[in-house]
């Protein structure tokens, strides 16, 4: 895979500023990429939209407009969730040539880089349907990026990383529409069986999530995790509460 092919996908999730998305596409035409994908948001097609995307309206003409990140992720085998902010569910942050370096070693699907609202980013619920999760390291007196800054640097790092394995070791990553029913059954069978908390199931499935994001699944290691959550479902059946502690 190489960053300039149809392959990467850059997602702006409401985004706020019709500027903005011009700029962003002005960016990925520098560097090469051209699937630019929106998630709701402002007017693609605003003037200043189209005055800061210069010799990039193409670009703007192209795009995809999804109704929800879930839609806009479907078929992505890897997606990076970029966030300024750290915290409890903020962990394992990647840099960008960690980030580049990832992508191209990577195959099948499209590898997405999901970039938030201007104003306060991606929610945590947003950033845990995303496989990895990374940041641009900058200065703690100011380290706001501009949205069409941050998008030209991972970018960049992506048009400038030559870390490619070869064909013969790589394997196609299940996309998201696969893993979503996965993490939907799994939630169903932890419940069932009473060790998810029904009132807070979130808490434990993002770390779940987590871990098998960190897996890089395929579609056979889901059909087999799905078949194993199967037949818990069936032993199940007769469940009648949660183990008692000794």
């Amino acid at each position: 895979m190489h960053a300039t092919s149809d392959s990467l996908a850059i997602v702006l999730v409401e985004p706020q500023s019709p500027g903005n998305i011009g700029m962003v596409c002005r960016a990925m035409k520098n560097m090469g990429v051209s699937r630019l994908r929106l998630v709701n948001g402002c007017d693609r097609f605003d003037p200043e939209a189209l005055k800061f995307a210069v010799s990039a309206r193409d670009l703007l003409e192209q795009a995809q407009v999804y109704p929800s990140l879930e839609a806009a992720l479907a078929d992505a085998s890897i997606s990076v969730a970029t966030t300024r902010r750290t915290g409890k569910y903020r962990q394992e942050l990647m840099t960008p040539p960690q980030v580049a370096e990832m992508v191209l070693q990577s195959s099948g699907g499209i590898a997405a880089l999901v970039f938030g609202r201007e104003d306060h980013g991606l929610t945590t619920e947003e950033l845990s349907r995303c496989s990895l999760q990374a940041t641009i390291p900058s200065s703690s007196e100011y380290g706001s990026l501009n949205l069409a800054q941050s998008v030209l640097i991972f970018c960049y790092e992506l048009f400038n990383c030559s870390a490619v394995k070869s064909s013969d070791s790589e394997r196609a990553l299940a996309p998201s529409s696969e893993l979503e029913p996965l993490f939907a059954h799994l939630q169903a069978t932890l419940l069932s069986i009473g060790y998810l908390n029904p009132q807070n199931p979130d808490h434990i499935m993002r770390s779940l999530r987590r871990i098998l994001f960190r897996s890089g699944l395929d579609s056979r290691e889901i059909a087999v995790l799905r078949g194993i959550f199967s037949q818990i479902d069936w032993a199940a059946n007769n469940f009648d509460g949660r183990k008692k502690s000794a």
